[in-house]
């Protein structure tokens, strides 16, 4: 049976929250889900029911639960076929086999044999060229013509993707054509007949990649990643191909998101901005409390329960499948206090929020989009004081992506 309506229809729960394949109202959706959690039914794009845990407290605890798996094979819709192959987000859902996928042995082997690759040093040593790409699209941001920037396009996109491309060691005439793949990986409107073309096509390039760094290897991370060893183990070049496609993925996605959310968040509240512009407040509290309340990873999916777990009055079935509502849980008062629905960078204990993730899967990541927000925000504002959204908040318009909280464009104006 293909995913969709005859599948939501079997549910027996009274009632589950449709997710919006639009993303039209994410504070709305978000804000329902808190008020239907911890743990709340609803449905993914295309109709499949799934479990999103929606408060604070509960997804640390899930998160590090042993009882919930990245395996694929232990849900029940899945084992039934009732999960088409050709489903939007089947790539999300099921992943080629890297950290990102593995659990236990499996996952603590993967992992820390990319750390050695992905080092606190290494990452650190990107800093002198994030400010280099910095600077230079900063001069294009002030080159282009007319009263009306998309700033998204010309600064936030570029910026993340030249880093995890030099970080990567990924050839520059591959960008545009990783633009488009995937944009249509994390679409939910990617027609069902491209879906396994992209996904091949993805893994394809970056098979080449690691074909070409096995026989010129280079001080990018793909070597660093053929090269890492523990005990005379090594990944495979499989393993590889699929490390590099999520962390290009997630590597650009999400540090795009986090710089245009806190163009948006500084714009729209004008006092938070002078604070920061007068140096009242940090740019690290910006990137902080952006990353809480407009986090720019909306969902995550999917973890299966290997058993029946209780989450608060309600349990999460056997076989059943659990997304992580990160946009839900950024605004949790629980954890957050009353006043979690504001933006305030004035914050106490803003480092709380648990947006890269939490637990073993934690984002290994986070390092970076951190630098690069705290390097391009700063410059951009000493640059640009004045900058403003060019239309009103409510104007924006939402990709239809329902794991990211992005925007197709930011039309800004630059001010005096």
């Amino acid at each position: 049976m293909t995913a969709g309506t005859d599948l939501a229809a079997t549910d027996t729960e009274a009632t589950r929250i449709p997710l919006d394949p639009f993303v039209s109202d994410l504070d709305a959706e978000s804000a329902a889900l808190r008020a239907a959690g911890p743990l709340a039914a609803v449905t993914l794009p295309g109709g499949v029911p799934v479990w999103a845990v929606t408060h604070h407290a509960e997804a640390k605890r899930l998160l590090t639960d042993p009882r919930l798996v990245k395996d694929i094979n232990v849900w029940t819709a899945w084992q039934r076929g009732e999960i088409a192959p050709d489903w939007p987000l089947i790539g999300l859902a099921n992943p080629p086999r890297s950290m990102l996928t593995g659990d236990g042995d499996d996952h603590r082997r993967l992992r820390t044999l990319v750390a050695q690759a992905l080092t606190p040093r290494r990452v650190e040593r990107m800093r002198e060229r994030i400010t280099e790409l910095t600077g230079s699209l900063l001069d294009q941001v002030a080159a282009q013509p007319g009263d009306t920037v998309d700033l998204k396009a010309v600064f936030a996109y570029p910026l993340p993707m030249y880093v995890i491309a030099d970080l990567m060691g990924l050839a520059e005439e591959r960008l545009p054509r990783l633009k488009e793949l995937f944009e249509k990986f994390f679409s939910t409107q990617t027609p069902p007949e491209e879906v396994m073309a992209t996904l091949t096509e993805l893994a394809g390039i970056m098979a080449e990649t690691v074909a070409a760094k096995r026989e010129n290897p280079g001080d990018d991370l793909t070597s660093a990643l053929i090269q890492a060893s523990e005990d005379g183990d090594r990944l495979t070049d499989e393993e590889i191909v699929a490390t590099l496609q999520l962390m290009v993925a997630a590597g650009h996605e999400t540090t795009i998101s986090l710089i245009v959310n806190a163009v948006v968040n500084l714009s729209t509240h004008p006092d938070q901005r002078a604070l920061v512009l007068s140096g009242e407040a940090d740019w690290s509290a910006v990137v902080e409390e952006t990353l809480r309340w407009s986090t720019p990873t909306s969902h995550v999916l999917i973890r299966f329960a290997t058993e029946d777990v209780p989450v608060g009055d309600k349990v999460l079935p056997a076989g059943d499948a659990l997304i992580v509502s990160y946009a839900a849980i950024g605004r949790d008062e629980q954890a957050h206090g009353p006043t979690a629905g504001d933006f305030d960078i004035t914050r106490e204990s803003p480092h709380r929020h648990i947006s890269f993730g939490h637990g073993p899967h934690v984002c290994p990541g986070a390092a970076l989009s951190r630098l690069e927000a705290g390097v391009a925000l700063p410059a951009l504002y000493a640059r640009f004081p004045g900058l403003d959204l060019a239309v009103p908040a409510a104007e924006l318009r939402n990709k239809p992506v329902v794991t990211q909280n992005d925007l197709y464009e930011l039309p800004v104006t630059l001010g005096g």
